[in-house]
């Protein structure tokens, strides 16, 4: 943990090195997630609910996608930017260093600038909550932070994965997006408005429903307090992933330079 922070530290002194830069960056990201709000918030102003969900229950579930990605973004965006260091074969200079492969990729690089993101992703949670008419008890809130906790490991781990299957292409694959930063606006709806398949898909497949759709179930009342526990599920998800990782770093070679 000692040398993650003189990690962070070195890249946050570099971008603070610019900070008119960094500012209107952060500004930036508000912005791009602000165009989201505004489309959920218009869409449930004008029909007043998407089946069965009023516009507070809707920003509230909106709220735990806004706000779970940006934080997996932040500390993993290093596996985002990883199919370059295969292409450049920088991941040579990694597999010669004494320390865990993913810690390096991880330390690579560390976005920052996402906290635009993350400001409004918090924003719709309190307006959420205000609007949504919950009742929080301890279990509730408990069970609000293990959603948050579990997105960011789903999402952590499918950044992992991308980074893996650069191993065989070279290449990122764009079709990763879909399940990232296009999940991140569809998915912040609950599941059910897309019908069955698409819960299923978010059960089974990429488990985004175990952190988002079912515990919001036990939030609004409408499920039981089991249901609240189901975000501590979403780390297996690493287990796949981690897998895939593993199979790619035997069939690495290098890209030369």
């Amino acid at each position: 943990m000692k040398l993650y922070f003189k990690f962070f530290a070195m890249h946050l002194k570099s971008r603070m090195a610019y900070k008119k830069s960094f500012f209107f960056a952060v500004i930036g990201q508000f912005i791009t997630t602000f165009t989201a709000f505004l489309t959920l918030y218009f869409l449930l102003d004008r029909f007043g609910s998407v089946k069965g969900y009023t516009m507070g229950e809707c920003l509230l579930s909106a709220s735990i996608m806004w706000i779970s990605f940006p934080l997996a973004e932040w500390f993993f965006r290093g596996f985002d930017t990883f199919p370059g260091m295969i292409r450049h074969a920088e991941f040579d200079r990694v597999l010669v260093r004494p320390r865990s492969l993913i810690f390096q990729v991880m330390c690579q690089k560390l976005e920052f600038t996402r906290i635009g993101r993350l400001a409004q992703g918090v924003v719709t949670l309190a307006m959420g909550i205000a609007a949504s008419g919950v009742e929080w008890t301890a279990l509730r809130c408990l069970c609000l932070g293990l959603m948050i906790l579990g997105g960011v490991c789903v999402f952590s781990a499918l950044f992992l994965i991308y980074a893996a299957l650069s191993f065989f292409t070279l290449e990122g694959l764009e079709f990763m997006n879909c399940f990232t930063d296009g999940a991140r606006e569809h998915f912040a709806y609950p599941l059910e408005i897309y019908g069955e398949g698409f819960v299923k898909f978010g059960t089974y497949i990429i488990p985004y429903a175990l952190f988002q759709y079912y515990p919001l179930q036990f939030l609004l009342g409408r499920a039981g307090a089991g249901f609240a526990f189901l975000p501590l599920l979403a780390p297996l998800f690493f287990i796949p992933a981690y897998a895939l990782w593993r199979l790619g770093v035997r069939k690495y070679k290098s890209a030369g330079s």
